[in-house]
């Protein structure tokens, strides 16, 4: 049986005691999404770092540098945090040092508090997501990375659609309330995602960015079959 808990801000991770679960970082808008594209059109591997001073740096160890904050890209960066720069034949083969507003962070901190696994979650890649955490049995924490340390609709949405399939393929004891309301938000709103997020706060954020795009990309429902973890400080592909 898998005991699923969801933190819904990476500001309450520290309530949850994380060591040897299986912990799946949510950043649909837009870093998790990115990350999966990336890995699936073929990137080598993504660190996830703080800062962009971090991501920086790595351009002379051959890595291509992708910096986000508040939904833009930074200058004087290869790329921004858009899962489209991530395709073509852009990536493949190449690492990415990646840092974002929200999600990078919280890859760290999830590695830091002595997680088993760290793995990358987005509706992209939902139902192998799903299956890869079935089949190892393991207790599993669902970290939202929010918007700055708060809530946020995508990433509570992303959780209870994830929760709800994982319960759909084995056993699962759920006794956390924020897992139990991210399974009726989405259950809620699951036949229409896009129409319901347009009234999010990230959602509008993105929208005056002109990153439309981006977002019904970002909600499409198992398009992949990767799942994508953390190896050696840097998310690759496991499956």
């Amino acid at each position: 049986m898998i005991n699923i808990e969801v933190v819904l801000s990476p500001a309450l991770l520290h309530l949850s005691n994380v060591k040897d679960k299986n912990v799946v970082v949510i950043d649909i808008l837009r870093a998790t999404s990115t990350i999966c594209t990336a890995i699936h059109h073929g990137a080598s591997s993504i660190k996830a770092l703080r800062t962009p001073e971090e991501a920086k740096l790595m351009s002379s160890h051959g890595y291509i540098t992708a910096a986000e904050r508040d939904g833009n890209k930074l200058e004087g960066f290869d790329m921004g945090n858009s899962p489209f720069e991530c395709m073509n034949g852009k990536v493949q083969g190449k690492s990415i040092a990646l840092t974002t507003t929200n999600g990078t962070k919280c890859i760290e901190a999830a590695e830091n508090a002595r997680a088993r696994n760290v793995y990358s979650g987005s509706f992209l890649n939902l139902k192998a997501m799903a299956l890869k955490l079935a089949s190892e049995q393991t207790d599993v924490i669902l970290l939202c990375a929010g918007w700055k340390d708060s809530f946020n609709l995508e990433d509570t949405l992303f959780a209870g659609a994830l929760a709800s399939e994982i319960s759909s393929l084995t056993e699962t004891d759920i006794d956390c309330d924020a897992a139990l309301m991210s399974m009726d938000i989405y259950n809620l709103a699951k036949s229409d995602l896009v129409g319901y997020l347009k009234k999010s706060s990230h959602y509008k954020r993105l929208s005056h960015l002109h990153h439309e795009e981006d977002m019904v990309y970002c909600l499409q429902h198992s398009v992949f079959e990767t799942v994508t973890g953390l190896v050696d400080s840097e998310m690759k592909k496991i499956v």
